[in-house]
């Protein structure tokens, strides 16, 4: 499209979000007995309910017709080949790649051999550390890996990891480090024995401060209790650049290749899920990867109007453009996807959060939602109030299980899934219906509050409603269903970007701070008082001296004026 807010689908909405504005969730389920029946799919183990989502079939034509005038079908298509949509780089986004088989309509013969060959080494790999054939020092079987990595290289294969626990080898310790904090790095060596610990360094150019700052300190931690050699044919990497771990001495036997057509956030089906297949063993790295598959062939396949990606991408297009709902708040109702909030930040917000288009033009409209979000239900004891009863509506994405399946450890018996359930369905209800007044001061009634108490109570107990949210379903919490999870989710973003008109698979933004922290650091680390500070601005060459001083101990004066 030459102009994303000229386009005539984008117009009919505008006037079609103007013509339904006063329009209820309430009333939307009362016009149509069969809203829930019309407005959810399912594929494969997912189910996705977005009936409760502020639209119309009329919503839905017109959005549909958005995406095509937006030529998502051609978008994917040149995905799934190939074809250099990373446009500012010029690169391929081959993602789907890593987890195809033969026959699988991927474009890039080339990508698919690369990725065929990883993964069976990844899973080689894995299944040697599992069964003692690749050991530690003495020939020790590894007891625990420590993961070094920050971004993509961190948050998919920790997310992976907690939410496929019951699925872990019990006798083997999974740990992350993605921060350059020395708390961090104590707490993720703390009780290891540097003879049975394995170390991944997990980094896409090898350069990243914060990841390569921990790999030289885990290092000597390791050399100084078995030698320097023995400390190096403990550590394994994952990146694109192999020169440079040759170069800090990591064996190539050891190292597992990415490639630039593998941005970060879209890499947990990549050699970057090596964390995860030494977790829970190559045969179930392989059914994660299958779920993943299953998602891109429907995705690939099915028409918009029933393509699930796609449904999840044109509501949030929705919500976000033309009823202009400023955040979307991720709740999964299981603490093993605690950390599925934090990962979808990055994938949402990493990816689709620009101000710019794929030509380099400032965005019409468009662009990532603010996304948060926790594990209910203690979710619901923080944030839920706003979700409620704020003056910004914020939609919500419930996350749920329906079965427990395996557990990892103790498991209570008893009706846990269904009070974890019934609390998800209830939040949701109360977001959709509210509250009305009336009904309020029936409940205030009913609670035994009489008199004028309930008069200036009623408006504290009404809840307006009509928050918007979709509910997925997952019939089992496994590798296969998780894997479709992520790829649900990856082609979600895509879907957005391509309507929006960006492009998904840079991030420029992260790069300044970075740029400028290298020129900081010489600074603090500077003997002299001043050091660099002179370049910077006046209020970072003040915190660099405040940091730098050493009066912290200190009692502040008794006098005001004096506290500096």
């Amino acid at each position: 499209m030459a102009s994303l807010n000229s386009s005539p689908a984008w117009k009919a909405l505008k006037t079609h979000a103007g013509k339904t504005a006063t329009a209820h969730l309430r009333q939307l389920f009362a016009a149509d007995p069969k809203r829930f029946k019309r407005l959810s799919l399912a594929v494969g183990s997912l189910f996705l309910d977005y009936s409760k989502n502020r639209i119309t079939p009329e919503t839905l034509r017109l959005l549909t017709r958005l995406a095509r005038e937006a030529d998502v079908a051609s978008w994917r298509r040149r995905l799934f080949k190939g074809e250099a949509v990373n446009v500012s780089e010029g690169r391929a986004a081959l993602h789907v790649a890593l987890r195809a088989r033969p026959g699988d309509r991927v474009g890039d013969r080339d990508a698919f051999a690369r990725g065929l060959r990883e993964r069976r080494r990844v899973k080689r790999f894995a299944d040697d550390v599992a069964a003692g054939r690749r050991a530690g020092a003495g020939g020790r079987p590894f007891r625990a890996t420590v993961v070094l990595g920050i971004g993509g290289s961190h948050l998919g294969p920790a997310m992976a990891v907690a939410a496929l626990a019951p699925y872990r080898r019990p006798d083997f310790d999974v740990r992350f480090v993605s921060s350059v904090d020395s708390a961090a790095l104590s707490r993720g060596l703390d009780g290891l024995e540097p003879a049975t610990t394995l170390v991944v360094v997990a980094s896409k150019t090898f350069t990243t401060e914060e990841t390569m700052a921990n790999a030289r300190a885990v290092r000597a931690w390791l050399a100084k209790a078995l030698g320097e050699r023995q400390a190096l044919k403990q550590m394994a990497a994952v990146s694109a650049d192999t020169a440079a771990v040759d170069r800090f001495g990591i064996a190539c036997d050891d190292t597992f290749q990415i490639w630039d057509w593998v941005g970060g956030r879209f890499s947990l089906t990549s050699a970057m899920g090596l964390p995860l297949a030494l977790a829970i063993g190559g045969k179930r790295f392989d059914e994660f990867l299958d779920g993943a598959r299953a998602i891109d062939r429907h995705f690939l396949a099915a028409p918009l109007e029933r393509n699930m990606p796609a449904i999840l991408a044109l509501v949030g297009v929705w919500n976000s453009d033309f009823l202009g709902l400023p955040g979307l708040a991720v709740v999964p109702y299981d603490d093993r996807l605690r950390h599925f909030p934090a990962y979808l930040q990055q994938l949402e917000m990493e990816s689709n959060g620009k101000s710019v288009d794929r030509l380099g033009q400032p965005l019409e409209s468009g662009g990532a939602p603010i996304v948060f979000g926790g594990p209910g239900t203690g979710a619901q004891h923080a944030f839920f109030q706003a979700l409620h009863q704020g003056r910004q509506p914020i939609a919500t994405d419930f996350i749920a299980v329906a079965e427990d399946g395996p557990t990892a450890g103790f498991h209570p018996g008893g009706d846990h899934r269904q009070r974890l359930n019934a609390n998800m369905l209830a939040q949701a209800e109360a977001l959709m219906a509210g509250r009305p007044m009336a009904e309020a001061k029936k409940a205030l009634r009913a609670a035994g509050i009489k008199g004028a108490g309930w008069k200036w109570l009623a408006p504290h107990w009404t809840f307006a409603g009509n928050r918007p949210s979709n509910v997925i379903l997952l019939g089992r919490l496994d590798p296969f269903a998780l894997g479709q999870l992520v790829a649900l989710y990856e082609h979600k973003v895509f879907v957005e970007a391509v309507i929006w008109g960006i492009n998904p698979f840079d991030q420029w933004g992260v790069e300044l701070g970075k740029e400028l922290a290298a020129g900081i650091l010489p600074a603090l680390k500077s003997k002299a008082p001043k050091g660099r500070q002179a370049t910077h601005d006046a209020s970072t060459a003040g915190l660099i001296r405040r940091l730098k001083a050493k009066k912290w101990g200190r009692r502040p004066s008794k006098r005001l004026g004096k506290q500096r």
